[in-house]
C-alpha cells in the first residue's frame, strides 16, 4: 500500500503542475441559451479566465437556436453573470473575457448549420491561434445528443486536424435505461474514440468527492481499516429541500433513482469501495472503479422487497412555510406513482466488503439540504455509546469529522463522545472552486479521471434496472410510502436499519 500511495503522490504532483499549461482551444457550447449554460457553465469559464487557467488564445462559441448577434449574446451572458454565484463582476475582467465570446445561431437538425460552424472554427483557428483544438459541450436535452453527434461526425468536425484534438462533453442523463445508454455509447463511438468522450457528472467535481482518493490512499491511518474487519456499515445520504422546481413533467419520467442514484451516488459509492489504483491516471482510476462495481450484488426480487424502499412526499412544512405534496406540483399526475425518495441497500461480493451493507438514500423535500457519507466502524472491546464514525461532508460546508470515545474528566471511568472536525472553509484561506470549474479545466487538460467512462455508465444502469422494472410494474405490490415534506423521509427507512440493530446518523450534525 505504501508504494501505491507514493506512486499516487507523484502522479498528483505531475497533474497539478500540468494544470498551469492547458492548451488553447475553441470551446463550442451547444445549448448556450439554456439554464445550465447561464447559471453554471459561463460563470465557470469566466472564473477560469480571470484566474489565469484559460489560455488567452482560447475562444468560447455559443451555439443555440435564437437568432442573436454576438453582441446580443455577450449582453445576455453579462446579465447572467450578474445573477450567478460569481457575485459582483469586475468590468475590466469582463471586457477581456467578453472578447472571447462569439455566437453562432444553429438549428441542430440542419447539416448546413454544422458546415457553417466548421467554417467559423477554421476562422477562429487562424485568427486566434486555437491550433485546431476543439471542445464540443452538449448542454442539451438528452433526446438531442445522438442527432447532434451524428451531424458533427458527418460534417467532419469530430475528426482532429493536424496536431489538434477534439473532445466531446456530454451532460447527464446518459440514457434513460440500460438499452438507451448502450445505444448512446455505441452511437458516440461511431464518431469518437472513448478517450475523446467526457461524460459530465458534476458531483465528481465537488471538493470532498475529489478528496476521497487522497483521504483513502494517502493516509496510512485509514486504509488498513477500510474493510469488512473494521467497518460495520456505511450510510450515504443525499437530501434536498427543494421539490421538482417546475420540472414535474421531467420528474414524472425520471424519479429519484434515475435522477440521483444511478449516476451521482453510484459514482460516489465506487470511489468509497474501490481498491487502490496503480496510479492516478484516468485509466487506472476508471479501471479500479469498474472492478469494484462489477462485484456489486444484483438486486433480486427478494432483495428489492426486504432491502429497498421508496416514498413520495405529501404536503408538509419547510422552514416554517407550508409546501405542497408531489402530486400537487405542476405537471405531476394526481395519481402519480413516481418515487421522490428511495433507499437501496448495496452489497459487494468481494473479499474487502463481504457482509458490509451500504445504505444509500436520496430524496426531495427533506428536512435539510445535505450530502454526506457516514462510515461506521465496529465496536471496540470497551465500547460505550456511539461507535466510531468517519463523517465525510460533501455539501454544504465540505469537511471531515472523526467521532470517537474518550474518558470524561473525573475519578469515574465515563465514556464521552468527541469529534475531530475539519472544514475546508476554515482550514484554507481560499475560495473553493465550483464543480464545473474543476471539470471544465480537466477537460481542457485532457484529464478524464473525474468524468464517467462508458462501462461505468452501463454498469450503473444494470444495477438499478431490476429495481426500476419492479417498481414500474403494474403487478408490483410494494408500497409507495408517503412522507411529510420537511421530514427525513418514510419512517420505514429507519425501521429497516433498526431491524438490523442499526440506526441512521442524524444528517448535517
Amino acid at each position: 500500500m505504501q508504494s501505491a500511495a507514493l506512486r499516487m503522490e507523484d502522479s498528483s504532483h505531475v497533474e497539478a503542475s500540468a494544470s498551469l499549461h492547458a492548451e488553447p482551444c475553441a470551446f463550442v457550447l451547444f445549448g448556450a441559451s439554456g439554464d445550465l449554460a447561464r447559471r453554471k457553465l459561463l460563470p465557470a469559464l469566466y472564473r477560469l479566465a480571470t484566474e489565469g487557467y484559460l489560455p488567452p488564445e482560447s475562444v468560447i462559441i455559443g451555439a443555440a437556436l435564437p437568432l442573436l448577434s454576438t453582441e446580443q449574446f455577450r449582453a445576455s451572458m453579462r446579465e447572467a453573470l450578474a445573477h450567478s454565484e460569481v457575485g459582483p463582476v469586475d468590468e475590466t475582467a469582463w471586457r477581456a473575457f467578453s472578447r472571447r465570446l462569439h455566437y453562432v445561431p444553429m438549428n441542430l437538425s440542419s447539416a448546413e448549420d454544422y458546415q457553417h460552424l466548421g467554417r467559423v472554427l477554421d476562422t477562429v483557428d487562424r485568427e486566434h491561434g486555437t491550433r485546431g483544438n476543439r471542445i464540443f459541450y452538449l448542454s442539451l436535452a438528452p433526446t438531442l445528443h445522438a442527432e447532434t453527434v451524428r451531424h458533427l461526425g458527418e460534417t467532419g468536425l469530430t475528426r482532429s486536424h493536424g496536431p489538434g484534438w477534439v473532445r466531446l462533453v456530454v451532460e447527464k442523463p446518459f440514457g434513460t435505461d440500460l438499452e438507451t445508454a448502450r445505444s448512446l455509447n455505441q452511437h458516440l463511438h461511431r464518431y469518437l474514440d472513448e478517450s475523446s468522450v467526457y461524460r459530465m457528472d458534476h458531483y465528481l467535481g465537488k471538493e470532498m468527492v475529489q478528496n476521497l482518493l487522497v483521504l483513502r490512499f494517502a493516509n496510512r491511518i485509514f486504509e488498513p481499516l477500510w474493510d469488512r474487519r473494521h467497518i460495520d456499515h456505511v450510510q450515504i445520504t443525499n437530501a434536498e429541500t427543494v421539490g421538482v422546481e417546475g420540472r414535474g413533467g421531467y420528474y414524472e419520467k425520471a424519479g429519484v433513482v434515475r435522477d440521483m442514484m444511478q449516476n451521482h451516488l453510484l459514482q460516489l459509492l465506487a470511489l468509497l469501495t474501490m481498491e487502490a489504483p496503480s496510479d492516478l491516471s484516468s485509466q487506472a482510476v476508471h479501471d479500479a472503479k469498474s472492478q469494484v462495481m462489477a462485484a456489486a450484488r444484483a438486486f433480486t426480487p427478494e432483495r428489492i422487497r426486504t432491502e429497498c424502499l421508496r416514498g413520495q412526499y405529501v404536503p408538509g412544512v419547510l422552514s416554517g412555510q407550508p409546501v405542497p405534496g408531489y402530486r400537487q406540483e405542476p405537471g405531476v399526475a394526481p395519481d402519480s406513482r413516481t418515487e421522490t425518495f428511495a433507499m437501496l441497500t448495496m452489497r459487494f461480493d468481494n473479499p474487502r466488503w463481504a457482509g458490509v451493507p451500504f445504505y444509500v438514500r436520496s430524496g426531495k423535500r427533506l428536512a435539510r439540504r445535505v450530502t454526506e457519507v457516514v462510515v461506521q466502524f465496529k465496536d471496540g472491546p470497551l465500547a460505550r455509546g456511539t461507535p466510531n464514525q468517519l463523517l465525510l461532508r460533501i455539501q454544504p460546508d465540505e469537511g471531515i469529522a472523526l467521532r470517537f470515545a474518550t474518558k470524561a474528566p473525573g475519578r469515574a471511568t465515563r465514556h464521552h463522545d468527541v469529534a475531530l472536525d475539519f472544514r475546508y472553509g476554515s482550514a484554507f484561506d481560499t475560495r473553493l472552486a465550483e464543480a464545473y470549474e474543476r471539470l471544465l479545466l480537466d477537460c481542457m487538460l485532457g484529464v478524464s479521471t473525474h468524468y464517467v467512462r462508458n462501462d461505468l455508465v452501463e454498469r450503473g444502469w444494470e444495477l438499478v434496472m431490476p429495481v426500476l422494472e419492479t417498481w414500474g410494474s403494474a403487478h408490483d405490490s410494494s408500497p409507495l410510502l408517503p412522507y411529510a415534506a420537511g421530514s427525513w423521509g418514510p419512517a420505514a427507512a429507519s425501521h429497516l436499519l433498526e431491524s438490523q440493530g442499526r440506526r441512521w446518523s442524524p444528517p448535517g450534525e
